[in-house]
């Protein structure tokens, strides 16, 4: 599996099938052409640098960076594709944009996740997100999360000396 940087118009029928996924779960049946249109147009995407992993010409998911606040990075749009969950995607994108956020100079990640999205909170507690205080007034959100990317200077451990020649 690679995980590659990709332009969020190449990205779109995976952001599609994203919508389709979480718009079904919110109304607990299968969503509409129009509701994933209205989702899509209500949340655009196109500020977001998007991270694709594949496994040679397969897709199996996404992970979208917003890094317009520092130094905050904010995680959006983390999708695995069914045939692909369970095989650790999503903690390897999660990985990826940390990686990526760090690089330009994110100090903190934070990201919003509904209530019924079960499987996501799972996975953010697993990767070391926890619960902060609300930072939006999405009105469909439940928890705000958020993960230190810097260790503060309190709380790094000198290493021992190494027993080296005198």
């Amino acid at each position: 599996m690679q995980i590659v940087a990709t332009p969020v118009s190449q990205t779109m029928p995976l952001l599609r099938e994203y919508y389709t996924d979480i718009v079904g779960r919110y109304y607990g049946r299968p969503a509409t052409t129009a509701e994933v249109d209205q989702a899509m147009a209500d949340e655009p995407s196109d500020d977001i640098h998007m991270l694709l992993a594949v496994d040679g010409e397969q897709v199996l998911g996404c992970v979208g960076l917003r890094l317009h606040q520092p130094p905050f990075a904010e995680v959006k749009r983390v999708y695995v594709v069914p045939a692909a969950r369970g095989r650790g995607v999503a903690r390897a994108l999660l990985a990826e944009a940390e990686r990526v956020a760090r690089r330009h100079a994110a100090v903190t990640m934070r990201l919003d996740v509904r209530d019924d999205l079960v499987e996501a909170r799972a996975l953010y507690a697993a990767c070391g997100y926890v619960e902060v205080d609300p930072f939006n007034d999405d009105k469909y959100v439940g928890h705000w999360l958020a993960k230190e990317l810097v260790v503060p200077p309190s709380r790094v451990v000198p290493r021992a000396p190494s027993a080296g020649p005198s």
